[in-house]
C-alpha cells in the first residue's frame, strides 16, 4: 500500500465526492490530511483515502488539475 504523504493522489471512498481522485497538499496529523481536486482544499480523514501509486506536483492548483486529469 503506498503511504500517505504530500503529493499522493488518492481515490475518496467515502463522502459527497466518494470515487473522485484527490491530491495530498498536506499533512495535518496521523489521522487527518488536507487534500484538493484542483479546485478547492478541504480536510480529510486518512480513513476515507484510498492512496494510489502515482504522485503529483502540488505546487499549484493547475499542476494538480493536470496530474488528476483533464476532466476535473
Amino acid at each position: 500500500m503506498p503511504a500517505i504523504e504530500k503529493g499522493r493522489i488518492c481515490v475518496k471512498k467515502a463522502g459527497r465526492d466518494a470515487g473522485e481522485k484527490v491530491a495530498i497538499v498536506k499533512i495535518v496529523d496521523e489521522s487527518f490530511v488536507e487534500i484538493s481536486d484542483g479546485k478547492k482544499v478541504s480536510k480529510c480523514s486518512i480513513r476515507q483515502l484510498e492512496p494510489l501509486s502515482q504522485t503529483a506536483d502540488v505546487s499549484s492548483d493547475a499542476a494538480i488539475k493536470s496530474a488528476l486529469g483533464a476532466k476535473q
